[in-house]
C-alpha cells in the first residue's frame, strides 16, 4: 500500500485505536473550542480537508499514529466519523510483531501518565480510554507560548512534558495553571533544557 494513502470512506472515531496511553485532557479542551469555531464558519469545509494519519493492524483496524488529541475532541464534540490517511499496511503482522514494528519506527509510545515505560498491553484499545497527563498539557501550552519551536521529532512534546516532571510539581499544576507555565518557559529557555527538540536558546535575561 501507498504511504499515506487516503480513505475516502469516512472512519468512524470509535473504532480508531490509539498508540499511546495519554494525552493532556486541557489541550482535548482547547481543540474543542477551535473546533467549534471552525464549525460556526463551515465545520465540514474542515473535517473534509483533514485526514488523520493511521497504520492498519491485526484484523485490518486503523491505529492513529498522530492526532490523538484531535480525534479526542471531535468524539466529545459528538463528531462520528473522520477521513484517515494510511502511512502503513502492517495488517499481516502478528500482534507481538506488530507492536514491536510501531515501536522500532516510533509509531507508539507507551508511557503512562507518570513518564514511566509500560507494556504494550497498557495501551487502550480506544480513545475514549486515553488517560490525562497534566504534563503533556502543559507541554503543549508551553509549545504555544513559544517556550520551544515545533519540531519533527516523533513524540516531542512528552520528552518536555517528561522534562517538566522534574521541574514543576502536580499540584503546582492543578493549583494554577497559569502560574505552571510561567515556570515552565523559565525552565524551557535554560541550558538544562538544550537536549530537548525544539529548544530555542537560553533567556537573555538570565
Amino acid at each position: 500500500m501507498n504511504a499515506r494513502e487516503p480513505i475516502l470512506k469516512p472512519v468512524p472515531i470509535v473504532d480508531l485505536r490509539p498508540t499511546q496511553i495519554t494525552v493532556g485532557y486541557r489541550e482535548v479542551e482547547a481543540k474543542r473550542k477551535r473546533f467549534r469555531e471552525l464549525s460556526a464558519k463551515g465545520g465540514d469545509s474542515f473535517l473534509g480537508h483533514h485526514m488523520v494519519p493511521t497504520v492498519l493492524g491485526p484484523k485490518g483496524r486503523h491505529y492513529l499514529i498522530d492526532n490523538h488529541h484531535l480525534a479526542l475532541a471531535l468524539h466529545e464534540d459528538k463528531v462520528e466519523a473522520v477521513l484517515v490517511s494510511v502511512v502503513a499496511d502492517l495488517s499481516a503482522l502478528s500482534k507481538a510483531s506488530f507492536w514491536r514494528f510501531l515501536d522500532n519506527r516510533d509509531w507508539c509510545h507507551a508511557y503512562d501518565e507518570k513518564g514511566e515505560r509500560t507494556g504494550f498491553e497498557a495501551i487502550p484499545n480506544a480513545i475514549t480510554k486515553l488517560k490525562d497527563d497534566p504534563y503533556r498539557s502543559l507541554a503543549g501550552e508551553l509549545r504555544h507560548a513559544g517556550g520551544y519551536s515545533k519540531d519533527l521529532t516523533p513524540f516531542s512534546e512528552f520528552l518536555w512534558a517528561d522534562f517538566l516532571r522534574d521541574q514543576i510539581k502536580t499540584k503546582a499544576i492543578a493549583a494554577n495553571f497559569e502560574k505552571a507555565l510561567e515556570r515552565a518557559l523559565k525552565c524551557a529557555k535554560s541550558s538544562d533544557a538544550a537536549f530537548l527538540p525544539g529548544w530555542c536558546g537560553p533567556d537573555p535575561i538570565a
